[in-house]
């Protein structure tokens, strides 16, 4: 018996539990993913071209970003 690093838990099989590792891995690959969106859609360039909505909805990203640090 081993325990899980990353739920901290009791682990049968001597390895972190597959749901805690599937877990952890999309949990980076959606941090990943949020990072990546201005560079994805050339935000850099000029912001006045996109919609309000899209506009929202990046604002609100990077805020959550900003917020989780």
């Amino acid at each position: 018996m081993k325990i899980c690093n990353i739920c901290h838990k009791i682990s049968a099989t001597n390895q972190d539990h597959l749901d805690c590792v599937q877990k952890r891995s999309i949990e980076l690959e959606n941090g990943d993913f949020k990072s990546n969106i201005p560079e994805k859609l050339n935000l850099s360039k000029d912001t006045q071209e996109l919609g309000v909505e899209v506009r929202a909805i990046l604002e609100h990203l990077t805020k959550n970003k900003d917020e989780e640090k």
